[in-house]
Parts: structure tokens; C-alpha cells; sequence
């Protein structure tokens, strides 16, 4: 029986027997609606195999065939797919006599383009064609759709901050996984990464910090570089732009009350004065700052001007408002807030929390955007539970489009999604990849609980409380999230999200019903045990040529560790509940 060596694993494969060849005469036939598509694909192949790929019909070839009878790749958008699999499914056909991709929609094609790619083998993944290759697809038959409609990847670039070319890098690799959610912490106590042409202070002195510690807060070490940097307008743009064409969706996030220490660094204002001593500056430490912002109208104005620039920047349905760790001692310690609270007719300044984001809420609403926050937003009712965490009420003091990122566990999820609110899973406990991947004495900088591959492997984005109930058509999806509090550089972010990032894609893609070995069993020990022989088999040769700098299976490579340096690890089991 044939054995595909593709991540994530498709829906079904069937062995056609034989192969097609693609040489310099192979063309590219790409219907209505699939130009995203062929452009890419025609991008990343002439490029690693050296082949033109010209459109069909053009020298020599007649009637969408290629020149001097060579192959035809062709892509169509077909209603009938659409109807079957959704407008992200797709049909791959591979015969002797041509290859073609049907998508449900434009997605659709661009995900049936991922998996020919892959089918293509690992040296399609290289920048340039190497000596001496010759280029063919196995024949076969694909039929494959998403479980889920939102496959997310947070990057925290806030603490350290990405480059602009890395965020494309990033998407690539995305893209590759059949990720299609790319969300952006722009924002935190530790700096602010996106222009506002209004507010420049945020970026002139938002965007830097003076030192950063090594390691956890409780190390002794630190680096005395100054550190930061920030997107301009025009960088936001062309990210966006970038993932459009590869169909990913970026959410930006722009965090508040709390976690907001840098914003203040640079509008002293936009704190509470009379409850601190001394100028803020941009926090150089990790964990959670005091520092919130006041419960004035002219920090909500100030607000609504830096997101005013974010609607123009990031067309998407999704706004990212954070939410999330805000402590209220500023508050309780300030005359002003404590007067604010009552005048609003609050219980008490905790309540302030729940009033930050039921404001951004509908203001987001009333723009036709959705808001999307930390599940502590589900304490935001309306006599404002407490910020700092109950999820009691479910978030009954917001609108019916806010969103939930479900990260403390899974009872906000369940909560939520039985009060009819649309979920994204990502419980630090199970898909936060900054936690350690092996309990071993080598691994860099040990963060949290010990996640390894088959942990993530093994995660289901729907609660089991909801398995089987309507509750369940509530979870978007899900994300793993990437923080950067001990990951400083591109080498370090890759170690952290790969392989775990392509254990994470098949979760949310192929699901629990993707086919496995031989007998098509189900049992979860036996799907990993495929996952790892498709990981062996190509997978990790993809992201060698990829350049990603990935765990090996073994343990990290000696440049890999980072002895000396305090991390921070949990000894327990991780809980979700």
C-alpha cells in the first residue's frame, strides 16, 4: 500500500501507479480564481527545479497544452469540490498524462499547490535546483480538506522583537503547514512594535529598552545591549500583502489595560500618575508589570486613535485586544481610578478591567471588526468580574462577535462556547512551544511543562466536555503560541516551534479522523507512529532545505544549549481543566 510522506496528512490517498514527468516543456494552465495560486507555485518551483512553468499554449503548445507535448499542470476553482470539501478543500489528480488541483475556492488551490510541492520531494523546498535532478509527481489521488478553520501560530515579537524579513519567513513556513492564522503581540511592557503615525513617542521611545535579562527573571544575568525595533507602515503592508497571497489571515494585537508599561514609557499620561513614583520606563524584566493604563476618557480616545491606524493596516475580521494579567493595585492605590469606578457605577476598580474591553467591544463592533482577547475577557460582564480571572458569566457583558483565546485551559473554552461565543484553543498547557520539548538537562533555557512531540501531536482543539454537542461548532480552531521572553534570535525561535509547529498542523488539519498505517487504525499511539516515520521519511529533509534550525529527534546539537542560563521549568504534570 502506498505510504505518503506528506505533513499534514490528507484526508485520503490513493496510488495511482507510475509517475509524471516535468521537464522544460511542463506548463502551467491556471483557470479563473486561481492566480495567487500560480503565481506562487510557479514562484517556488522555478526556483528550486529550475523550470519555467509557462502558461499553456504558448511556444509550441495549443489548446492548454504544454510546449512540444509536455505535462500540464492545471488549477481550477470547481463548485462540485466546494461543495464536498469546503472552500479550503482541494483534489489533487496526478497521471502519466498531466497533473490537476480542484479547490473549493482560491485556498483551496493554494493548499492542493502545498501538498504537490511536497509530493515534488525535499529538494523542492531549495532556493536554487541543485546538479544533475530530474523532477517527477508519484500518480495519485488526494481529497483533503481542514478540520478546523482556524490554524494559528502567535509570534510574540513584543519581548524580542522579529524583523520584518523574518515575519515573511514566517509565513512561508506557514503556509507550508497549511497554517493560515498568523497572529502578531505587537504590544507589551517590554515594547511597542507598530508605527502610529499620530502617537510617534510609542515607537521613538516605546520601541526600545535600555538592557533585557538572560533567562528567567530570577537569573542574575543580563545583556546591556539596548533592544528593539518596530514595523512602519509600509513593512505592515507588505506583510499583510505577503500573507494574502498564501491566504493567511494576520491579527494584530495591541494589548490593554494591562501589559502596557511601554505605552506609558512613552505617554506618561496614559498611566496612573498618582498611584506610581517616578518616570516608567520600558520594563527590561520579564513577568507581569504593575503598570495598567488609567480609566481616564482621554487614554480610551488615545487608544481609539492608535487603532484607527491598526483597521487601516490589517484588513482582516479579527482585532487582538489582549485582556489579559491586569492587576488592579495601580487602581486601588489611585484616588482617581477609585472615583472613576464609582461614577461608573462599578463594583469596585477590579471592575475597570471589564470596562477597557467592553468599550473596545463595541467599538471594534461598530467598525464591523471582531474583537478577540485572553479568556480573562470573560470576566468583562457588566458589573465587571474581576480582570484578573473568573470566567463566570461567560463574557455576558460583551457582544456576540468577541472571540475567545482560550489560553489558562480549557474552562473558558467550555464556558464560552456553551454560552454560544466562538473559541480559539490554545491552552499554554498543551500548544505554548516556548515550554521545553524533553525534561533532560540539555535543553536551552527549560520554560514551563514539558510539551514533547507526541504531546502536541496529541492535542484535540475540542474540549471533551463539548465532543459531540452543538457547543462544539463554537471552537474556530486553535494556535500555538510562541512568547519570546528567553528566545532572542531566529536560530532559537525555530528550535522552540519545530518539530512541534508540524505536529501542531496536522492537529488542527487533519484531526483525529486522518487515515494511518496499513489497517487504518485510530489509535492515537499509532497515528504518531506515522506522524514520525512521515517526519523521518522527508519532512525534516524539507526543513533542511527550508534552513529551519529545528530540535533534532535526538536532542538539541551542542550549539543548541544554553548552559548557565536560569530558565524556569514546572516539575508537575501539566492540568487542563
Amino acid at each position: 500500500m502506498y505510504e505518503p510522506d506528506l505533513v499534514p496528512l490528507p484526508r485520503s490517498v490513493e496510488d495511482g501507479g507510475g509517475r509524471l514527468v516535468l521537464d522544460e516543456r511542463t506548463a502551467l494552465d491556471a483557470g479563473p480564481g486561481t492566480g495567487r495560486a500560480a503565481h506562487w507555485l510557479r514562484t517556488a518551483l522555478a526556483a528550486a527545479t529550475g523550470l519555467p512553468l509557462p502558461p499553456a499554449g504558448r511556444d509550441g503548445g495549443g489548446g492548454g497544452e504544454g510546449a512540444g507535448g509536455g505535462a500540464v499542470v492545471r488549477l481550477r476553482v470547481d463548485e462540485a469540490v466546494a461543495a464536498e470539501l469546503g472552500p479550503e478543500g482541494y483534489r489533487l489528480d496526478v497521471t502519466g498524462g498531466g497533473a490537476e488541483i480542484r479547490g473549493g475556492a482560491a485556498p483551496g488551490v493554494f493548499w492542493g499547490a502545498q501538498t504537490l510541492r511536497q509530493l515534488l520531494g525535499p529538494a523542492a523546498y531549495r532556493r536554487a535546483p541543485l546538479p544533475g535532478r530530474t523532477w517527477s509527481l508519484p500518480c495519485v489521488r488526494v481529497a483533503d480538506a481542514p478540520r478546523f478553520a482556524w490554524r494559528g501560530f502567535m509570534l510574540d515579537t513584543a519581548r524580542h522583537f522579529t524583523p520584518k524579513d523574518g515575519v515573511l519567513r514566517w509565513i512561508d513556513l506557514l503556509a507550508a503547514h497549511k497554517l493560515n492564522v498568523l497572529h502578531l503581540h505587537l504590544t507589551d511592557d517590554q515594547g511597542w512594535r507598530l508605527e502610529i503615525e499620530r502617537f510617534p513617542r510609542l515607537t521613538e521611545v516605546g520601541a526600545w529598552r535600555r538592557r533585557t535579562r538572560l533567562g528567567h527573571r530570577a537569573s542574575p544575568l543580563w545583556d546591556i545591549r539596548p533592544h528593539g525595533g518596530f514595523y512602519t507602515h509600509d513593512d505592515v503592508r507588505e506583510i499583510v500583502a505577503y500573507a494574502a497571497e498564501r491566504h493567511i489571515t494576520v491579527v494584530p494585537e495591541i494589548d490593554l489595560p494591562g501589559h502596557s508599561q511601554a505605552a506609558v514609557a512613552a505617554y506618561p499620561e496614559l498611566g496612573n500618575a498618582d498611584a506610581r513614583e517616578g518616570a516608567p520606563e520600558v520594563w527590561d524584566d520579564w513577568g507581569v508589570s504593575p503598570e495598567v493604563l488609567a480609566p481616564t476618557e482621554d487614554v480610551l480616545r488615545f487608544y481609539e486613535g492608535v487603532f484607527e491606524e491598526v483597521l487601516e493596516l490589517f484588513p482582516g475580521e479579527f482585532v487582538h485586544i489582549g485582556g489579559d494579567e491586569c492587576p488592579a493595585d495601580q487602581w486601588r492605590r489611585s484616588p482617581a481610578a477609585r472615583a472613576r469606578a464609582e461614577r461608573l457605577g462599578l463594583d469596585g476598580v477590579d471592575a475597570l478591567h471589564g470596562w477597557f474591553v467592553r468599550h473596545f467591544d463595541r467599538w471594534l463592533a461598530e467598525r464591523g471588526r471582531r474583537l478577540v482577547g485572553w479568556d480573562e475577557i470573560l470576566g468583562a460582564g457588566a458589573n465587571g468580574m474581576n480582570g484578573d480571572g473568573g470566567t463566570a458569566g461567560a463574557g455576558t457583558g460583551l457582544g456576540p462577535g468577541a472571540v475567545v483565546s482560550s489560553w489558562r485551559g480549557r474552562a473558558g473554552a467550555v464556558a464560552a462556547a456553551r454560552a454560544g461565543r466562538d473559541v480559539v484553543m490554545c491552552p499554554e498547557q498543551e500548544v505554548y512551544l516556548d515550554h521545553r520539548q524533553d525534561g533532560g538537562e540539555d535543553e536551552p533555557v527549560p520554560i514551563g511543562y514539558v510539551r514533547t512531540l507526541r504531546d502536541v501531536y496529541g492535542f484535540d482543539p475540542v474540549p471533551p466536555e463539548l465532543a459531540g454537542t452543538g457547543a462544539a461548532e463554537h471552537v474556530l480552531g486553535a494556535q500555538a503560541n510562541l512568547w519570546t521572553e528567553v528566545v532572542d534570535d531566529q536560530r532559537r525561535a525555530d528550535y522552540q516551534a519545530f518539530p512541534r509547529l508540524a505536529a501542531f498542523a496536522e492537529a488542527v488539519w487533519s484531526g483525529p479522523g486522518a487515515q494511518d498505517g496499513a489497517d487504518g487504525s485510530g489509535d492515537p499511539g499509532r497515528r504518531f507512529g506515522d506522524f514520525e516515520r512521515r517526519m523521518a521519511a522527508a519532512h525534516y529533509a524539507r526543513l533542511d532545505a527550508l534552513g529551519v534550525a529545528y530540535r533534532p529527534p535526538s536532542g538539541p546539537h551542542p550549539w543548541q544549549r544554553r548552559p548557565g542560563i536560569a530558565g524556569r521549568p514546572f516539575q508537575e504534570p501539566p492540568r487542563v481543566s
